[in-house]
């Protein structure tokens, strides 16, 4: 499963998103995405398996937890899809912004002038 298809869904994103802050037990990120999208504890192990086979975040036997980490470089094809994309836009908007702020300067204020 490619990074886009991973984070399609937002259960899974939010979960990359609370271990972006710091490597976290299952329970304590099952509790945050059953309290926020009020699914069973059975789906937030099937999420956390879907991560885990994407090779998204890796896991740690810890006594009785598993404690859940980001891997590094996991997500990188898609920080170099919204690199490229964002140059594209950001050139766009720049000519966006001088083409406005040309038009403000020729036009007519209120009161007759220009």
């Amino acid at each position: 499963m490619n990074s886009f298809a991973v984070l399609a869904d937002p259960v899974r994103r939010r979960m990359v998103e609370l271990l972006t802050e710091e490597e976290a037990p299952a329970g304590r990120i099952g509790a945050v995405v059953m309290e926020e999208f009020g699914i069973g504890q059975p789906a937030v192990s099937n999420q956390l398996r879907v991560l885990r086979e994407a090779e998204v975040v890796s896991a740690e036997r810890r006594g009785s937890q598993r404690i859940y980490r980001i891997v590094p470089g996991a997500l990188d094809d898609i920080a170099a899809w919204v690199d490229r994309y964002g140059r594209l836009w950001s050139q766009r908007l720049d000519a966006l912004e001088t083409e406005l702020a040309r038009g403000s300067r020729g036009s007519i204020r209120p009161g007759g002038g220009r």
